[in-house]
């Protein structure tokens, strides 16, 4: 096993960095501040193939595999987890689930422009009763000759106002049933096909999430990705990749709330020296450092497996749940050693703290990892 970083990884993480450094890191105050999705700064993502890494370049897209995309998103996150997120989600989600399930001709019409974010994709599976519970979602398609007639609304859908496209898991058989659910591309515009309110969120404020609504919103039998009655599957399938990329992005969030704090023990002096020297905060950052490296060995692991094309249910479900979970106590021990200033905006251990919960939470949360990983190991 090699664990040190590819020539394209080393390039792709510099490339970010210094990307942050003039694009993200002086505005990012402001978006969170202000819940701006910041969409040129994705249409510049676009520009360095940051919008369609597992993308083939027959698509307009960079080719690369998932050791790469984790570099990118866990970089990313380490800036701002709004920007990662968004990055993540626009890649695993919409732009994945074409590309893993759509036809030749789906592919060619939406790939290259979802690869080069001239359009930005949303993915909605998620009802505002039915979170985990996916199976009884009651959004519903009905067929009308060559079309479907849908019906219905999701919520939590990341860039359902900004997205020009989305693909929709909607209800076309009956509750309940695992093959009664369907996949639909739904484009921007579509008549009866809106977004509806926007969360006002505790973090990642910068990554816009709002509500989808359909209102006899009628969509023609070719924007069917795959076979009707395929899309849970196909959903869950989609989830097993996009879990790989929510553990990159909690390492980043962990790996930049334990840097800003390592750098502020050994510039902030008490008792005349500085509080890294101290056993108390030490030994913070020790836990910390030791955790972020396990979160690392099990997220590069998954995304290791995915790019052989090896079955990755049970280890991205790890990768995420443990990833998550450290992402969260690193950043609340960030906040700690940073002690009263950690409290306030004018730092930035307190981003990172609010954006890190999410990661427990979307693309199932740690709940259902330890379902996923329980039924795995009980087979």
């Amino acid at each position: 096993m090699d664990f040190n970083l590819t020539e394209n990884q080393r390039m792709i993480a510099d490339m970010v960095r210094d990307f942050g450094k003039k694009n993200i890191k002086p505005k990012m105050r402001e978006w969170d501040e202000t819940q701006e999705f910041p969409i040129e700064v994705f249409k510049q993502l676009g520009e360095l193939g940051l919008m369609g890494v597992l993308v083939p370049t027959e698509y307009g897209g960079s080719g690369f595999g998932y050791l790469e995309y984790v570099t990118a998103i866990a970089e990313l996150a380490k800036i701002d987890g709004s920007i990662g997120l968004s990055m993540a989600a626009h890649n695993s989600l919409c732009t994945g689930h074409i590309l893993q399930f759509a036809n030749e001709e789906q592919k060619k019409s939406y790939l290259p422009k979802l690869a080069t974010a001239e359009w930005i994709g949303a993915w909605g599976l998620t009802e505002p009763n039915t979170g985990s519970d996916a199976g009884n979602m009651r959004t519903v398609a009905v067929q009308d000759s060559d079309h479907w007639v849908i019906n219905g609304a999701k919520n939590f859908i990341t860039h359902g106002k900004s997205g020009n496209v989305a693909v929709v898991i909607v209800r076309t058989g009956d509750v309940g049933d695992s093959h009664g659910m369907t996949a639909f591309i739904i484009e921007k515009g579509t008549e009866g096909f809106s977004a509806g309110r926007k969360e006002d969120k505790l973090g990642m404020r910068a990554s816009e999430t709002t509500e989808l609504i359909f209102q006899d919103c009628r969509v023609h039998k070719d924007q069917v990705i795959g076979n009707v009655g395929e899309g849970f599957i196909q959903a869950m399938k989609v989830l097993d990749g996009g879990r790989i990329s929510i553990a990159a992005l909690s390492l980043g969030i962990a790996q930049g709330a334990f840097e800003v704090a390592l750098a502020y023990s050994q510039e902030r002096h008490q008792f005349n020296k500085p509080i890294s020297s101290l056993q108390g905060i030490s030994f913070k950052l020790a836990d910390m450092a030791t955790e972020i490296e396990a979160a690392s060995l099990l997220t590069y692991q998954a995304a290791d497996m995915k790019n052989r094309g090896l079955d990755v249910n049970r280890e991205s479900a790890m990768a995420k749940l443990y990833a998550s979970e450290v992402s969260v106590r690193a950043a609340n021990e960030a906040v700690q050693i940073f002690g009263g200033y950690g409290f306030t905006k004018d730092y930035p251990a307190e981003k990172y703290y609010r954006d890190a919960k999410l990661c427990t939470i979307g693309e199932g949360t740690s709940e259902i990892q330890k379902l996923v990983i329980a039924r795995a190991i009980l087979k």
